[in-house]
């Protein structure tokens, strides 16, 4: 069974289980196809954290799939020359991560050749595809960054203008690039499938690709070179993991957001929350308050572990959430974002500004389990507003430094090859010991929330996976935004507009400000999952209305 993103993916992905590809083979060859058919919000040379469960050895990995900041880039640079921000454009590039995740992912766990899980990308790329709803609405709401750069402006406003739903979007140039990589592996084929795949990934980090990335970055002014690339390997990592009731839930480690969504899972364990009605005023409430916990201990703890001290085993402990758990003022909402529960450094919190616009930044998701028990799940990311196509690659390299900040006592500072903090972050779940669900969502500082519920919808309120992924949602934007300029919106809470509006009022009486998203909102995420059912042997697949989403099983 596969749900993804899109339904290219998820029919990449099934045909790949048809030849007796695994789950890990399938959910690649689905993840380098959402690079293609949705370049909006994923790059070929982006991020690509990925979560990976194999049956016969019963565990769990993690593949970070997360680059590094270039050997030059440090925070005194950014204060001399862009004025102590950010910006869009090359110099928030860090290494790409994602086709080493790819290829770590299918050497160490999958059966299949790059060539074989990059037949429908390649074709998709070069032949094009027809633009679909959300991609459109993107192209024409972002035409003004796209026009900023040569390479963005050609792929996207051909004719200069918009590339509209139905008409066709071709990427020969990315199409070029992965099949460079399929032909390098093919001549190495006789020395194994893993030197095949070793090939393949040198064309794009020692050779052809990473040479171009090189130059490129060299003629635009950016920091990231050859030797970055060459030098680059992705982390093959533990996840970590909390019990609520008789499920186990993994998620990614500081790294990135993950441990929010296991923070807030502790806290609520200690609470009747199935008693609560769904989506009431007191529902609402608690799960934020909790949400804004987890929230304020990311701000103050997580970071690359390499290069900050990150307490995760206090903060993912019983004790600990039942202390954090005592401070929800069931009748009050708690004023900005609270305090973090364990000593930190201290953090300048942004101040909201009242003309800065909200940032809103995307992905996507994959999930799969085959017919052997082994699941994969994975979320590659990165918006291709925000930096420019690099020309004759056909695809953004990631400008996923954009989530690290310029204040050296933040745990996600920016330093030389340190990784940015990552929304992204792909989980899964156990009941009583066996595989429950892979799962996850794209949506930024949204994904954890709209995971958290999604899973409170299965297990406290018991909803069919379908119902348990369309149900309303809402969500706090208290803490600062991941990404820079981390404006913050202190007690802001955002509900779909199928929420009542007596919640609507009651949540306002307790303090929190209440703002509305359309029905089904796309901002809300795009929740992909598949349930197992241990004692029956039914699987169920969720795929979000919101999105393009699509699961497929048979």
């Amino acid at each position: 069974m596969v749900s993804s993103g899109n339904v290219h993916a998820t029919w990449a992905a099934a045909k790949i289980l048809e030849r007796g590809g695994n789950a890990i083979d399938a959910g690649v060859a689905a993840g380098i196809c959402l690079a293609v058919t949705q370049p909006d919000l994923v790059s070929f040379a982006g991020v690509a954290p990925i979560m990976i469960y194999t049956e016969s050895q019963r565990e769990v990995v993690t593949i970070d799939g997360l680059g590094v900041w270039p050997e030059r880039a440090n925070v005194q640079y950014f204060r001399e020359h862009t004025n102590g921000i950010i910006p869009p454009g090359v110099l928030r590039a860090v290494v790409p991560g994602s086709p080493d995740a790819w290829i770590t992912a299918l050497a160490r766990y999958g059966t299949m050749t790059f060539a074989d899980v990059t037949t429908d990308a390649i074709r998709l790329a070069a032949d094009g595809f027809p633009v679909h709803r959300v991609l459109a609405k993107h192209i024409k709401d972002n035409e003004r960054e796209y026009r900023r750069w040569r390479g963005s402006a050609e792929l996207f406003l051909p004719n200069g203008r918009p590339l509209r739903e139905g008409e066709i979007l071709v990427q020969r140039d990315l199409a070029r690039v992965m099949q460079m990589m399929v032909d390098a592996e093919a001549k190495e084929s006789s020395q194994g499938r893993l030197a095949g795949l070793e090939a393949a990934r040198n064309v794009f980090y020692r050779g052809t690709v990473a040479q171009r990335i090189h130059e490129f970055f060299a003629e635009e002014g950016g920091l990231l070179t050859y030797d970055d690339l060459a030098n680059f390997h992705v982390r093959w990592e533990q996840p970590y993991s909390v019990e609520y009731h008789d499920y186990t839930v993994y998620g990614c480690g500081p790294w990135s957001q993950g441990p929010v969504l296991l923070q807030t899972l502790n806290i609520l364990n200690g609470l009747d929350i199935g008693s609560l009605e769904h989506n009431s005023a007191d529902y609402i409430h608690t799960t934020v308050e909790a949400l804004k916990l987890a929230l304020a201990d990311r701000e103050a703890h997580y970071g690359d572990p390499r290069f900050v001290p990150v307490p995760i085993d206090e903060l993912l402990s019983e004790e600990y959430a039942a202390r954090r758990r005592a401070q929800i003022n069931s009748e009050r909402a708690s004023k900005g974002l609270p305090a973090a529960g364990l000593p930190h450094t201290n953090v300048a919190i942004p101040q909201p500004h009242p003309t800065a616009a909200q940032v809103t930044y995307d992905t996507s998701y994959v999930c799969v389990v085959d017919e052997y028990g082994n699941a994969f799940s994975a979320t590659p990311s990165d918006l291709n507003k925000e930096a420019p196509v690099v020309p004759g690659l056909g695809f953004i390299v990631s400008p996923r430094g954009s989530q690290s900040w310029l204040d050296e006592n933040h745990p996600s500072s920016l330093a030389p090859g340190k990784r940015p903090r990552l929304t992204p972050n792909p989980a899964m779940a156990f009941h009583n010991g066996q595989l429950y669900m892979p799962f996850g969502t794209p949506g930024g500082d949204v994904q954890c929330q709209a995971m958290c519920q999604t899973f409170l919808n299965l297990v406290e309120f018991h909803m069919s996976p379908q119902l348990a992924v369309e149900a309303p949602r809402f969500a706090t934007h208290t803490a600062p935004n991941s990404f820079s300029p981390h404006n913050v919106r202190p007690d802001v809470v955002t509900l779909e507009a199928d929420i009542p509006d007596d919640v609507a009022n009651e949540l306002q009486a307790r303090g929190h400000k209440i703002e509305r998203w359309q029905q089904l909102d796309w901002e809300a995420g795009g929740m992909c999952l598949i349930t197992i059912d241990s004692e029956i042997g039914v699987r169920t697949a969720g795929a979000d209305p919101r999105r393009e989403c699509y699961a497929l099983g048979w």
